[in-house]
């Protein structure tokens, strides 16, 4: 049975988030055009579907503190790189998000 996955279908686990990963420079700072195999991987993205909470040893929730539509910062090899068509997401855990961007 094959599965269709959407970003609407990915719902996360526990604390882990999913993040739209945002576009890759095309071009250096000076102009030059850079190929495909020399872009850097990008640690900025969008925030699209937030689990439920860390799990705390009494049983309560810890609540995420980011939310759908924030911008972040992440570790740069963290997480779970996925591609639906021809969009990259990363799922990753709350604790590898560094910092929102404003």
């Amino acid at each position: 049975m094959a599965i269709a996955l959407s970003v609407s279908t990915v719902k996360p686990l526990g604390d882990r988030v999913f993040i739209k990963v945002s576009e890759s420079e095309e071009k250096t700072a000076g102009g030059i055009l850079l190929p495909d195999n020399a872009k850097e991987k990008p640690q900025v993205g969008e925030i699209v579907a937030v689990g439920s909470g860390k799990h705390n040893d009494d049983g309560s929730r810890q609540a995420i503190d980011v939310a759908v539509g924030d911008k972040v910062l992440y570790s740069k090899y963290a997480g779970t790189d996925i591609k639906l068509g021809t969009q990259e997401y990363v799922l990753l855990s709350e604790k590898d998000i560094l910092a929102i961007v404003s």
